[in-house]
């Protein structure tokens, strides 16, 4: 505990009982709690570019899903990069290398990149189970040998990446994780519930920016063409009753793409692709005050 912090019991999650069911948890906990309404929660405008960024400030720039698409995204100024996975469409090495190039074209001081389901080749449980399959429903990527992909994530020198993992930038404390509920067995994909689960639990306190693959419940996660709700329901626990970052920024739902806030915790949906996959949705600038040194 830092010198002079109340000494609180570290808070438990547990898994939801309406884990397995993203719609019914939001109906339930909107109706019970008005968890997902004002003036709980409520929706923000973005920043435009040509605001100036206040003194004593750092101008974060989040971006996501870009799937290989970065050929015509106007990048605005800003200190650091956030791109929250979704950089490749299969993680091909020649994809890699290609976001990795794109990365060092930009000027920001620091780039924080983390993977998501499409980044098959780094999911190293993806890829053992994928070659061992009879039929191949990603040849292009099943064709990799080994050596072609075991250090696909070495490919990415423009950034840190993050996996299960933090770094401190300007004295931000960032955590990057790419897990996300299963969806038709992509990367890094796990069952609702407790596995999820084991996985924020890694997240440690104390973390300013918190960067996922895909959303928490209730926060830029619907789906119109299902009518359904797809965010994790630990996630959203995690992220409001033990972690409380200032920023969480995610991707994957391309139709969630905008920015909500809980009065607390700031939730940008950064996905630069469409739900057609058309890189159109502006990259967002969120300003955080510097972390004042204790």
């Amino acid at each position: 505990m830092a010198h002079g912090m109340p000494t609180q019991g570290k808070v438990t999650i547990s898994v939801d009982e309406y884990s397995s069911n993203p719609t019914q948890a939001f109906t339930h906990y909107n109706i019970n709690q008005s968890r997902f309404q004002p003036p709980h929660v409520h929706m923000v405008d973005p920043i435009s570019y040509d605001t100036p960024k206040p003194g004593g400030h750092t101008r974060f720039v989040c971006v996501s899903d870009t799937h290989s698409r970065t050929d015509g995204i106007q990048m605005p100024y800003g200190d650091v990069l956030l791109h929250t996975g979704d950089f490749t469409e299969l993680g091909l090495p020649s994809e890699v290398k290609k976001f990795n190039d794109w990365l060092g074209s930009l000027p920001y001081e620091f780039k924080v990149v983390i993977a998501g389901n499409h980044e098959l080749t780094f999911d190293k449980d993806f890829m053992t189970e994928l070659v061992k399959q009879d039929y191949y429903r990603f040849p292009s990527v099943s064709k990799l040998k080994p050596e072609d992909f075991d250090n696909v994530q070495s490919l990415l020198t423009n950034c840190v990446y993050l996996q299960d993992s933090d770094v401190t930038v300007k004295g931000f404390r960032i955590y990057g994780t790419p897990w996300t509920p299963w969806f038709n067995g992509w990367g890094f994909n796990l069952p609702r519930g407790q596995s999820l689960l084991d996985k924020w639990n890694l997240i440690p306190e104390g973390v300013d920016i918190l960067m996922t693959h895909g959303p928490p419940l209730g926060f830029r996660d619907w789906v119109p063409k299902e009518l359904q709700r797809v965010g994790c329901v630990e996630l959203l626990n995690t992220v409001q009753r033990r972690v409380r970052p200032k920023l969480h920024v995610f991707g994957g739902i391309h139709e969630g793409y905008g920015i909500m806030t809980d009065g607390y915790t700031t939730f940008i949906n950064a996905s630069t692709c469409t739900v057609s996959f058309q890189p159109t949705n502006p990259p967002i600038v969120f300003d955080l005050p510097n972390p004042t040194s204790s």
